[in-house]
């Protein structure tokens, strides 16, 4: 689990880069629970949670970078 913490002191590309790397996961894990071969579950909560944090602060940081 990513702390919000760790993704706020990222730069976009670096945060560009980890949501691209979280979807990979994510689509991994997919896979291996559509074929029975996940043993934890849970992790999929996990990834799909650290996906929204992220987008969250590119989100944010896209609106403040528009004002300014």
């Amino acid at each position: 689990m990513t702390k919000i913490v760790d993704v706020r002191t990222k730069s976009p590309d670096e945060l560009k880069a980890m949501l691209l790397d979280l979807r990979k996961e994510q689509f991994n894990l997919r896979f291996q629970r559509a074929t029975g071969q996940l043993e934890a579950v849970s992790r999929i909560k996990v990834v799909r949670r650290d996906i929204a944090r992220v987008k969250t602060v590119l989100a944010e940081q896209s609106r403040s970078a528009a004002k300014a």
